[in-house]
């Protein structure tokens, strides 16, 4: 009888330890999810309003770096090269003296693209807005391009739609086909040419939005690494 008093009592003791344990891991968990890297308290808010402002920094920097003139054309990393879909035409065109023309198409392709940038921030605004604690705190402790990502899945498919027409009244103001219609017009007469035509108003768009999360994603880099991107103290406590 005794021994069998004994045993429960180790057993109910056991038990009592393993759930103590158990509730200080939760605890511990959940204080460090609620520090920052240098171990300072921070809160849920200040984690989301943190990351807003990360976002909305980063957006706005880089919709004023590639609307800017040869915000795209010169900038290698974002740059919108001919259509890959017509590299045929591109080579062949250049075989014979149309390299100059060829350069002056590409020139107004980003000329479109830095036009649509204009209008680029007001339409990240929503999504900005919505981040939840969750969203904030998966971002947080993700990858360095983790709040890029996230504004790219919120925004890509309203993006595309808003900055297609945008897109299309840039390329003509630009007058896009003065440009592209004698080299469609000259490679059509090279024998054995197949015609190439893609649709400049899709691959411009895409691009520019590829483009403009680029340098997003770069803006956000050098806020998490770089402490001299941390434009207020808001910021420093996040990313610190």
């Amino acid at each position: 009888m005794k021994k069998t008093i004994l045993l429960c009592f180790t057993i109910a003791m056991s038990t009592i330890s393993f759930s103590q344990t158990a509730l200080e891991n939760i605890i511990k968990k959940g204080q460090d999810q609620m520090k920052n890297n240098s171990g300072n308290s921070i809160s849920n808010d200040e984690v989301v309003n943190g990351l807003k402002e990360a976002l909305t920094v980063g957006s706005n920097k880089s919709s004023t770096q590639a609307s800017k003139a040869d915000g795209f054309y010169k900038n290698i990393a974002i740059k919108i090269p001919f259509p890959p879909e017509a590299k045929q035409m591109e080579s062949t065109l250049k075989g014979i003296g149309m390299t100059k023309q060829i350069d002056n198409f590409t020139m107004q392709l980003n000329r479109a693209a830095e036009m649509a940038a204009k209008d680029a921030a007001p339409i990240f605004v929503n999504a900005i807005k919505s981040m939840s604690i969750a969203d904030g705190f998966t971002i947080l402790k993700g990858a360095n391009n983790a709040a890029s990502t996230y504004l790219k899945d919120k925004t890509n498919a309203e993006l595309t739609a808003k900055f297609k027409p945008i897109v299309a009244s840039a390329l003509k103001k630009v007058a896009i086909t003065k440009y592209w219609n004698p080299l469609v017009t000259t490679y059509n007469k090279v024998p054995g040419s197949k015609k190439k035509n893609p649709n400049l108003e899709d691959y411009v768009t895409q691009r520019a939005i590829e483009g403009l999360f680029k340098l997003v994603a770069d803006e956000e880099l050098k806020i998490r690494k770089d402490p001299a991107s941390r434009i207020s103290d808001l910021l420093k406590k996040v990313f610190d």
